[in-house]
């Protein structure tokens, strides 16, 4: 997810800046202003809360102003991340934005300050004055408004200056250089972060030979748990052994012996692109242990992808699986087949809805050819590899 907050004094063209990350990253823009307007309009609950406090001739709160931040986020799974222009205004807003990131296990990925001189933006705001017919575009209106900004603004700049994610670009450029340097700071920003995509489905659905070309064809690693475990069985040792006793009594393989294989795949797989996991997480603890282990590493979800087939079609394919000599020693029975759908509706279908609300899950429909499944999945992940090339 690419987030990113958008600074500048007024004049400074931030409307015309955002304006192109929102349709370049395919970002959610969040202006506080606007989704208070929207709020107070809709008559919701925080919106007439704040209807009230506005009439009143008060400020609204930053507990009123989090909230429908939070709320427009969760309702916008689908973005690629958010642009928050107006957001945080403070210095304690910096660390309420912190704490919303982190409860929605992402964090802000760059602060871009457009800057200009005090005399270019007022000259400018006066020149679109003429035409704006807005009665606070005068210079004394306009000379108060910059010294508001760069006095609570500052402290806001200083906090992500520490945290080493402030970016700074010459706002007294043309529009095009100005888009030019703000793109260039965004695609180092992108190239610092793995592409990691989740492969979820039901048995049968064709997950694993989808995810297994999508990696070739993004040049991605592919962690399949079940692969690993079966390369653990093939050694014959003590684990491998142990795994295929829970394979043949049709158990779920423990968090501590998955979780193990996948660290170490993570730890010897230096310098690759990102990676697409399939097989894990099967369960809510297992999607807490995911997100715990990229964080650990520096990164985090990319995309969610779910192959949907009907159960029947499933049912045909598994069975008829059972017949070959690609049989899985956890398929050989009717009876098995039907207990593994069973685990997965039960275990790994709230994941995926626990993902849907966070992330947004990409659904694709997997009937058809191999061919063609892979071509719907492929141009659906397109976007993520697009936007990370220079």
């Amino acid at each position: 997810m690419l987030n990113i907050a958008l600074f500048g004094p007024p004049g400074a063209g931030k409307g015309t800046q955002s304006e192109f990350l929102v349709k370049e990253y395919n970002l959610c823009y969040i202006s506080t202003g606007d989704l208070l307007r929207q709020e107070i309009a809709e008559k919701s609950r925080l919106g007439l809360e704040a209807q009230d406090i506005i009439a009143a001739g008060g400020l609204v709160s930053d507990e009123i102003i989090v909230q429908i931040i939070e709320k427009t986020i969760t309702e916008h799974p689908e973005a690629n991340g958010f642009l928050f222009d107006g957001f945080p205004r403070t210095y304690i807003q910096s660390y309420i934005l912190e704490g919303l990131m982190i409860k929605l296990n992402t964090s802000l990925n760059c602060l871009i300050s457009l800057e200009l001189e005090e005399e270019e933006a007022v000259k400018r705001l006066l020149e679109r004055a003429k035409t704006s017919g807005r009665s606070d575009d005068n210079e004394t209106v306009i000379r108060n408004r910059l010294r508001e900004y760069q006095e609570k603004t500052l402290p806001v700049l200083d906090f992500y200056r520490e945290k080493g994610i402030y970016h700074h670009v010459d706002g007294l450029q043309s529009i095009e250089s100005v888009m030019r340097d703000v793109k260039a700071i965004v695609q180092k920003e992108l190239s610092k972060h793995l592409v990691n995509i989740v492969m979820f489905g039901y048995p049968g659905s064709g997950r694993g030979s989808q995810g297994h070309a999508l990696a070739e064809r993004f040049g991605l690693e592919y962690v399949s748990t079940g692969a690993m475990l079966d390369e653990e069985i093939r050694d014959n040792q003590q684990l491998g052994k142990a795994i295929k006793e829970l394979y043949e009594s049709g158990q779920l393989v423990p968090d501590e012996i998955v979780v193990q294989l996948i660290e170490k795949k993570l730890e010897h797989s230096k310098g690759v692109r990102g990676f697409i996991f399939k097989g894990f997480p099967r369960t809510l603890v297992q999607s807490y242990i995911l997100d715990g282990m990229l964080k650990k590493h520096g990164s985090f979800i990319s995309k969610v992808v779910e192959i949907e087939v009907p159960m029947l079609e499933l049912i045909r394919r598994l069975d008829k699986r059972r017949m070959t000599d690609q049989c899985m020693p956890y398929d050989k029975t009717t009876e098995r087949i039907v207990q593994r759908l069973a685990d997965h509706e039960k275990k790994t279908v709230p994941v995926i809805e626990k993902y849907n609300q966070l992330h947004g899950v990409v659904k694709i429909n997997g009937m058809g050819s191999f061919e063609e499944v892979f071509e719907r999945t492929a141009t659906a992940l397109e976007k993520i590899f697009n936007i990370q090339q220079d």
